[in-house]
């Protein structure tokens, strides 16, 4: 497996998905990571992260089936990287 060149966060899939979605990263150097979800107005809904990860890439799923279809960002933080992307929740 080889070691990530940079921190990267993908697009999820599927996407639109229902009721849950994978969400991979990629880390190339220990670090605190923290990825929340959140709604379209920005309000947090869910912390997915929040550890110390050590290199590698990694990848999670998360189930949304207790909240409504509509658009959430999710959002990784990595000391001074952050990324966020979008994806849809179509019941």
């Amino acid at each position: 497996k080889s070691i990530p060149e940079s921190f990267d966060l993908y697009q999820n899939y599927p996407n639109p998905f229902n009721p849950s979605t994978n969400i991979k990263y990629s880390i190339p150097k220990s670090s605190l990571i923290s990825i929340k979800v959140y709604d379209i107005i920005g309000n947090e809904i869910k912390t997915l992260v929040n550890e110390e990860k050590q290199i590698g890439t990694y990848e999670l799923t998360w189930n949304a089936a207790n909240l409504p279809s509509g658009v959430y960002f999710y959002r990784i933080q990595a000391g001074s990287f952050v990324e966020t992307k979008k994806m849809v929740f179509l019941k």
